[in-house]
């Protein structure tokens, strides 16, 4: 067992202090399905959602291979604290979906109030749904945006709202249940998420976002999120985590389908502030077609274990992938996270800029897979990754792998590694600052890169951990 899993104990627990996210609710008249995971769970879930025949198979089916593959291993660190006999796959609130904040029951309203979704919905969002433990909790969308033929509901409410040939057309499709043991667990016992259509040439002024707060303690969270960008259509997509701390562990395993069309092009932003009892497992992928781009910017800052990394298939000539991102590591945190991208056609193009920081004995790995095919000619890709370790404890490491198989293609990728220098802090000091801001300051100016690529009130919340982190605060 590493030092990080030896030092994940309720003492070390008991003490984290993050106010904002911290708080609990009680369970009290909660739908709480047994621990562990069976035939009778996978499809008592299917059955409460009245799900058609061949969803009900593909959970059947997932769940046959979850149960005969293997845990990872040599891959990543490692997952032996976390136990799916006490894992209860499904944990939902009593009370039905509200596409009216009036009617969201007052304890989760109070969660998200505390959390600034209703706020942030009001001034930024073209639409926004909210997720509490397994269920989505509250849907809304502005009426202009309905008008354009967008599509925004969860992947249950498609598949009941005359949406189910397009459900079917896709999911799974990208991300197959065969992927690795964790997809097969997905498929098996999924719930909540978005679904979201956006038709040709229709670009949204403003974002959409789902918001997933995991509740319940000794619980996991599995939610689906599908996108499809039809040609010459542009979105923007956030998704925020939080969960409060336990002594227990809790499981994020959910997945991301991304379909961007010919022309289109997909922003998807993550700020994930999981508490440091979750095991995040999530798993992200996008296809993207000719001439069309994905970007993914993505602050990772909780969690106890992290395995993350999302990946684009560029398929159509001339499409492209971008992807920013910061890792914070503090103490009893094992952070593996970083991109995979495979360049197929023609033209392609891809650049990585990652950050990492690690502090308190936390471990920050950033992998990333590059694989250019032989029909990728003249594909270009840049992968730069910076980490910035802040004590003499922490650990950061960068493990890339490229698999170029055309000859036409210009590969390149760097690295740095390194601590604040003292003669940084020194000048900052001499100018009056005291030691800790001006420690604050130079990892604020390090995040930049990430923090200015995301919303106003991410950026903020971004900037605020750091600053919480910082402060020993957290961890």
């Amino acid at each position: 067992m590493s030092d990080v899993e030896d030092r994940f104990a309720a003492d070390d627990l008991s003490e984290v202090s993050r106010d904002l996210y911290d708080f609990v609710m009680p369970e009290s008249g909660y739908e709480r399905y047994a621990d562990g995971l069976s035939r009778e769970v996978v499809e008592s879930i299917s059955r409460k959602k009245d799900e058609p025949d061949w969803m009900l198979k593909m959970r059947l089916d997932a769940l046959a291979l979850y149960e005969h593959m293997d845990m990872p291993s040599n891959w990543g660190p490692s997952i032996a604290g976390l136990d799916m006999s006490n894992i209860s796959a499904y944990v939902s609130p009593k009370t039905k979906q509200a596409n009216s904040w009036d009617d969201v029951p007052d304890d989760i309203k109070e969660t998200f109030e505390r959390l600034g979704i209703p706020e942030a919905e009001r001034d930024s969002l073209a639409g926004v749904g909210a997720q509490y433990d397994s269920e989505v909790v509250y849907h809304n969308m502005r009426d202009e945006v309905a008008k354009q033929g967008v599509i925004y509901t969860t992947v249950e409410d498609a598949l009941k709202e005359g949406y189910e040939d397009i459900v079917h057309k896709y999911f799974g499709t990208l991300i197959k249940p065969q992927y690795h043991k964790f997809a097969a667990l997905h498929y098996a016992v999924w719930s909540g998420g978005s679904f979201v259509y956006v038709p040709e040439g229709v670009s949204l002024d403003y974002p959409l976002q789902s918001y997933f707060r995991l509740n319940a303690a000794g619980a996991g969270q599995f939610e689906h999120t599908l996108i499809i960008l039809e040609p010459g259509s542009y979105l923007h997509f956030i998704e925020g985590c939080s969960a409060p701390k336990y002594n227990v562990a809790n499981l994020h395993a959910g997945a991301v389908e991304l379909f961007v069309g010919k022309g289109a092009k997909l922003r998807y932003s993550t700020v994930e502030n999981w508490s440091k009892n979750m095991y995040n497992l999530n798993t992200k992928r996008a296809r993207v077609e000719e001439d069309g781009s994905i970007e993914w910017v993505s602050g990772s800052f909780g969690s106890h274990v992290s395995y993350l990394y999302p990946t684009s298939e560029l398929v159509g000539a001339r499409s492209n992938s971008e992807y920013t991102g910061i890792t914070f590591a503090g103490a009893t945190q094992d952070l593996d996270t970083g991109c995979k991208v495979i360049l197929d056609a023609p033209d392609t193009t891809a650049s990585v800029n990652a950050k990492s920081l690690s502090k308190s004995g936390g471990v920050s790995t950033f992998r990333s897979s590059v694989v250019v095919s032989p029909k990728a000619d003249n594909a270009r890709v840049s992968v730069s990754c910076a980490s910035l370790m802040l004590d003499a404890d922490s650990r950061s490491d960068t493990i890339p792998a490229m698999d170029v198989r055309n000859q036409t293609a210009s590969v390149g990728h760097e690295a740095t590694i390194g601590r604040i220098s003292d003669e940084t802090l020194m000048y900052l000091m001499s100018r009056g600052i005291p030691e800790n801001e001006a420690r604050t300051m130079v990892v604020n100016g390090f995040a930049n890169p990430v923090s200015k690529e995301l919303p106003l009130e991410y950026a903020v919340e971004m900037n605020n951990l750091i600053k919480l982190e910082m402060e020993g605060a957290i961890g």
